[in-house]
């Protein structure tokens, strides 16, 4: 437990912020410079988008255990080391010439980002209450929501502009601001009993399980549904979990601690979180349709999906302000309701040229709007509902939730869309791969009204964890 009585700064706030900005710029933007990137190294379109997945997915199966690491060995720590990772990755991104230093940077920047995004929530726990904590976890989700609108926007610019290498360089910047800003931010551990254990059982049985799950997905419909790797990988998948939930449930050092599950709010708002971001293989389907099937370059399928930057960075302080008024629970529905009418309307591919891009570009920023309003309230309530020696184990579960729920989308999307569109048709191939973006959207509104409840991060009504009984300063009415 701290023993300090810092006092969380907008200084670390904005180092935070570029720390989760530098995630996006190599994760997003790379969505939208596919054909520069292949021109520049020649190499084949199925290597590249193994390389763009690859982040996610080695984000998607450290965060948990880099969570619970930050939370023993010390957020700060978990955080530089996640920057410096950053800037490895990057640097290898920069310095490629083929397959080889592309795919080794991608790895690593998927490690980097599975060390900074729980470590820099729970950071955000640590030293923020109440309102103060509400208004620092906004701008987290500025970084993170945002940060995807901002770099998939930057990312056609650069890339048409610079040269999409220049992408990663201003990651590097990134990484670099963000080691100055939180130099001063004490470090902040759980509170813990003995020496440091950890659960490698269970991340070599969650590893090989969502790697047979993952490669189901994305390759099932090149190998064949029925064929016997299909079958052996979806096997892999079911034994693995089983069995990793039997061994987690017999141990006492745990990778994923499943009574975090008990808490409805808490599951709630990771459930929720997974399948809204599953709604992200709509940015895929949209970006490629319009590319291929109408005839725009990546800079205007970048200046298309405008709107739902400027919705999403626009809407994330009104979010958590509903959030003070009227609790987490309503927010979060109204915020999914939002995003999914957004996406069901890009799905509308028989309208001629202009009206389709009209409707794709308020789709778009309706997508962007829903998740601005739902951002804040689903954080808060995720980190408010987890108790404070597990902030970082908690918060890496649910942004695993994202991480993965953004893999999974994504790549059930694609092979939607590229099954239908090598039979024939793009239209029925693009309003395919939405509909399946739809179906996420319902289940995720179907999960917040029946698991969070009515009251769920109401100023007043949260249980924050005890902390030492120093005086606070009365705090302002928030006017940020």
């Amino acid at each position: 437990m701290e023993t300090t009585s810092y006092k969380g700064t907008n200084k670390m706030i904005i180092g935070i912020v570029f720390g989760v900005f530098t995630f996006w710029l190599f994760a997003q933007a790379m969505v939208n410079v596919v054909p520069a990137v292949q021109k520049d190294l020649g190499i084949s379109l199925g290597t590249l988008n193994i390389a763009i997945s690859l982040t996610a997915l080695f984000s998607g199966l450290f965060i948990v255990a880099a969570g619970g690491l930050a939370d023993k060995i010390g957020r700060k720590k978990m955080t530089y080391i996640g920057l410096i990772l950053s800037v490895i990755g990057s640097l290898c991104l920069v310095l490629a010439q083929g397959s080889l230093l592309l795919i080794t940077g991608r790895v690593i920047q998927g490690l980097s980002a599975a060390c900074i995004m729980p470590a820099t929530i729970a950071l955000m726990k640590a030293y923020f209450e109440g309102a103060e904590r509400q208004r620092a976890l906004s701008y987290w989700s500025i970084g993170s929501w945002g940060g995807s609108g901002v770099a998939s926007f930057a990312g056609g610019a650069i890339a048409t502009y610079l040269g999409w290498k220049w992408i990663f360089i201003f990651s590097i910047i990134f990484s670099l601001l963000s080691m100055w800003l939180i130099k001063d931010t004490p470090e902040s551990k759980g509170e813990s009993t003995g020496a440091f254990k950890f659960d490698y059982t269970g991340l070599v049985i969650f590893i090989i399980t969502m790697v047979a799950l993952n490669v189901f997905i994305t390759y099932g419909s090149d190998l064949g549904w029925t064929s016997l790797i299909t079958i052996v990988l979806a096997v892999v998948t079911i034994i693995g979990a089983i069995v990793f939930f039997k061994v987690e449930k017999s141990k006492d050092i745990v990778l994923i601690d499943f009574s975090l599950f008990k808490n409805k709010p808490y599951s709630g708002a990771t459930f929720s979180n997974f399948l809204l971001n599953a709604i992200a293989g709509t940015l895929v389907v949209a970006n490629t349709y319009v590319q291929v099937g109408r005839g725009f370059n990546a800079f205007q399928s970048g200046m298309l999906s405008l709107g739902y930057l400027v919705a999403v960075l626009a809407m994330i302080r009104v979010g958590e302000k509903i959030l003070q008024k009227t609790g987490a629970k309503s927010p979060m529905v109204w915020g999914a309701l939002i995003a999914t009418v957004g996406v069901a309307i890009m799905g509308l591919t028989f309208l001629p040229d202009l009206a389709y891009t009209v409707i794709v570009f308020i789709g778009f920023a309706l997508f962007g709007l829903g998740l601005g309003i739902y951002a804040t309230p689903s954080t808060d309530t995720s980190v408010s509902n987890a108790p404070s020696n597990k902030v970082g184990e908690a918060a890496g579960i649910y942004k695993m939730a994202s991480s993965l729920g953004g893999a999974f989308g994504v790549a059930i999307s694609a092979t939607v869309y590229s099954s239908i569109s090598a039979a024939g048709s793009l239209e029925m191939a693009a309003t395919a791969g939405i509909i399946v973006n739809v179906i996420f959207g319902v289940l995720s509104i179907l999960s917040i009204i029946f698991m969070v409840p009515r009251d769920a991060g109401k100023t007043g009504t949260q249980k924050e964890p005890k902390k030492q009984k120093t005086p606070n300063p009365v705090q302002p009415e928030s006017s940020h």
